[in-house]
């Protein structure tokens, strides 16, 4: 009896260990992402990984949208040598009169003026005397106004989020791809000092292997929703479910992991909790009741990259809790986290004997020291910082690093160097909107990435900024 009992055991165990590597096997073989559409690159189209243009020693710029963000890049832009600020567009004429007065103060002639027309901005476009048009409106007008400067022969840089939908997104690459312009999204917290030094360290290898970056837009937004004009944020999130802001958050992941530039995202999932605070808000503060409020208080999205690595991305503008863009890399060799405390943690062997103060002690299960972490931040000072980091705490604009982003890409175009970011990093870390939406609305589905570079993700070996030698 007891061996039939002990055979019958037996038996059991095989078969569910079979039927378990069966459905194992099933599963590998059925596992599909949810997939967007990806057509061909048109006929006589080439890509445009590591664009260059050629040299100019002026760059003439044009602003569009002179609201919340626009004056203050005019104001940067008065500072920076080799530009020169050309004209300014805005609906409301009050609004370009305020900037022009920047050009007074700063000593600079006015600028040519375009208002009173939903259409003024064409008019800018269509000059001749322009090489940038600085996009700097609501996130709506985006996608058409960068691709009808590039169709006027213009270089674009544009605000973020820059494209909200899939076909924005694809039509800005096209187009960008059919002018052979480039088409920068102005992510400032890629030149944070923080994010900046990380990714020189994790460049020289000291975190080892980066395997996981995680990123965010965690920022209670009450102080600020009356703010936007036609209250136009507030509308995209009652309307909009996803990350639709992920950008802060995404650059810096994605170019401590070099995404396409030898390796891609592959697919991504997200999760959402129900809203709760800002439906809330609209009762309280505008008596407004809310029921089909889309945009969920917390989404968390996971994307795992062709080479196997993690990034995860977090988007909040609800909740009441310290702003907050999540920043972490994860290395073999070390870790670094920006919030809520900025630090390192590195094994022994993460840098050489003599590097940084009793070295001998280094543990990856705390945080170094201040007089490590200055020693480090200070031997890692990426050259970036070490050329303009005066200059911008001078200036500012979020600490100084609007301005080395500006900085950046009115040099870049001088020297006819390829831009820090490109078109496709604007399409992936744009593309967060409308492929975190479509797995929410799917139960939290597999949701497949795009290759916007349609092939060319590996041309590239790891992301560099450009310098002239």
């Amino acid at each position: 009896m007891k061996q039939l009992i002990y055979l019958f055991t037996i038996t059991a165990v095989l078969f569910a260990s079979c039927n378990t590597d069966s459905q194992k096997g099933k599963t590998a073989e059925t596992f599909q992402p949810i997939e967007t559409n990806v057509s061909a690159r048109p006929a006589g189209q080439k890509h445009v990984v590591g664009l260059t243009s050629p040299k100019m020693d002026t760059v003439r710029v044009g602003f569009i949208g002179l609201g919340m963000r626009g004056p203050s890049a005019v104001q940067r832009f008065t500072h920076i040598p080799g530009a020169k600020i050309v004209a300014l567009c805005d609906l409301h004429p009050d609004r370009v009169e305020k900037s022009q007065q920047i050009l007074d103060k700063a000593g600079v002639p006015r600028a040519a003026a375009y208002s009173g027309s939903e259409d003024a901005w064409k008019e800018l476009c269509q000059r001749d005397d322009i090489d940038l048009v600085y996009i700097a409106t609501d996130w709506k007008r985006h996608a058409q106004m960068m691709i009808y400067a590039m169709e006027q022969g213009k270089h674009v840089a544009c605000e973020v989020p820059a494209a909200m939908t899939m076909e924005e997104i694809w039509d800005v690459v096209n187009t960008a791809e059919r002018t052979q312009k480039h088409c920068m999204q102005l992510e400032n917290c890629v030149y944070d000092f923080f994010e900046l030094t990380t990714l020189n360290m994790a460049q020289q290898g000291v975190l080892g292997d980066i395997l996981y970056a995680e990123g965010a837009y965690i920022h209670q937004l009450e102080d600020f929703w009356d703010s936007y004009e036609n209250d136009w944020r507030m509308e995209y999130n009652k309307t909009h479910r996803g990350d639709i802001y992920a950008t802060h958050g995404m650059g810096p992941a994605c170019q401590v992991l070099d995404i396409h530039r030898g390796d891609k995202m592959n697919y991504l999932v997200a999760m959402d909790s129900k809203p709760v605070s800002i439906p809330a808000y609209l009762k309280e503060k505008r008596g407004e009741e809310a029921p089909d409020f889309k945009n969920g208080q917390h989404t968390m999205t996971m994307i795992r990259t062709e080479n196997g690595k993690t990034i995860h991305i977090q988007h909040d503008v609800a909740s009441p809790r310290p702003y907050s863009r999540m920043y972490q890399v994860q290395g073999t060799n070390g870790f670094a986290n920006k919030y809520p405390n900025e630090g390192y943690a590195l094994k022994a062997d993460a840098v050489e004997a003599g590097t940084v103060p009793n070295h001998e002690n280094l543990s990856a299960h705390s945080y170094v020291s201040d007089e490590v972490k200055k020693v480090l931040m200070d031997k890692y000072k990426h050259p970036i910082h070490i050329e303009l980091e005066e200059t911008a705490k001078k200036v500012g604009g979020h600490g100084g690093m609007d301005f080395i982003m500006d900085y950046r890409l009115v040099y870049c175009l001088q020297n006819g160097l390829p831009l820090d970011m490109d078109v496709y990093d604007l399409a992936e870390w744009c593309s967060l909107a409308p492929l975190t939406a479509l797995s929410l609305e799917n139960n939290s589905a597999p949701v497949a990435v795009p290759d916007f570079t349609r092939g060319h993700w590996n041309d590239v070996k790891g992301f560099r900024h450009a310098f002239v030698n």
